[in-house]
């Protein structure tokens, strides 16, 4: 990795990684991972709440990365990616790539009634438009998401560094539970990676914050269950879960998330879930009292896989690798 960090002091168009304000650690993580120490940049607060950035190092003719979650608060780190890609492009860097490890409003991915907004397409056109060339992310709520940028998107997974924490816990009788029928796919691909059998959960959605649980399809008596999603937002789909399993018959609950949002009444559905072991990664950074009341919570990073990603596409090299890792 010092090649990579060699090769941004030669040459004019180096890599350079800038880190927003809602991912300065995970920035710092993925630099380290480099070789390379953070790009130089100032973000300042008017007292009315706009956003000002000033990049303090040259850029001009350099391949660039911006990481910036657009995690709570959604609208303020969304603003601050795209004034961010706005003053990379006016000080000519050669190319801008948006790193967004968790892409806030990606829920609104569809019209599901009339005279409804479909919100993460009108976000993938405000980044392309903002001056971004590419758009690295992880774990989309919906795959299809990527087909709303005009500009390249690489998607990422945090499966492999999720399976990986699990297979040394190396838990015997275990299923692999998807907590919705919509998931079935995230939870195929842990159960082809760590083994295991895979049952389901069938949900029915009251409102935007609360799930109801009705049936479990497959046997979790007398097993371990580990519960995999791509976010936990305001934990109603998780702790209706592990109600269920636990009803017929689950020994230990185990959940991990790509994303922790832990929005609005997340903490307290957790607590009250008892569940054995909490893991997320670190997409999104987490509030102190998130680590304060969730004793059971491991977060891991992916700051490695996304470090990779990065060296990769600055030395153009295949990413495709590390969908399938």
């Amino acid at each position: 990795m010092s090649a990579v960090r060699d090769a941004a002091d030669r040459v004019p168009n180096g890599l350079i990684v800038f880190g927003g304000t809602a991912s300065r650690s995970l920035t710092g993580r993925v630099c380290d991972y480099l070789n390379t120490k953070p790009g130089r940049a100032v973000v300042s607060r008017f007292p009315d709440g706009e956003t000002l950035v000033k990049i303090d190092e040259d850029v001009r003719g350099h391949d660039v990365f911006i990481v910036q979650s657009t995690g709570p608060p959604v609208n303020d780190n969304l603003m601050e990616l795209l004034i961010y890609i706005d003053c990379l492009r006016r000080a000519s860097a050669k190319r801008i790539t948006a790193v967004i490890p968790y892409y806030g409003y990606a829920r609104q991915d569809r019209k599901s009634e009339g005279r409804t907004p479909i919100t993460a397409k009108l976000v993938a056109n405000m980044i392309a438009k903002a001056g971004a060339d590419r758009v690295l992310t992880m774990n989309l709520h919906a795959d299809q998401i990527q087909g709303f940028f005009d500009l390249p998107v690489d998607h990422l997974t945090a499966a492999p560094v999720l399976a990986k924490h699990f297979t040394h816990r190396q838990l015997h009788d275990a299923v692999l539970v998807s907590p919705d029928v919509g998931n079935i796919k995230f939870g195929s691909d842990f159960a082809s990676r760590i083994g295991g059998e895979l049952a389901v959960i069938h949900k029915r959605r009251i409102d935007g914050s609360q799930t109801v649980a009705v049936n479990i399809i497959g046997d979790v008596k007398g097993k371990k269950v580990m519960m995999f999603d791509d976010m936990i937002t305001t934990a109603g789909t998780v702790s209706e879960a592990a109600r269920i399993v636990r009803e017929h018959g689950a020994t230990q609950i185990f959940v991990a998330a790509a994303h922790g949002v832990f929005a609005g009444p997340a903490l307290d559905r957790l607590v009250s879930a008892e569940l054995d072991e909490i893991v997320v990664t670190d997409t999104i950074e987490l509030a102190p009292q998130v680590r304060d009341r969730l004793k059971n919570l491991t977060v891991l990073s992916v700051s490695g896989l996304v470090g990779e990603a990065i060296r990769r596409i600055h030395e153009h090299r295949s990413v495709s690798a590390l969908f399938v890792s």
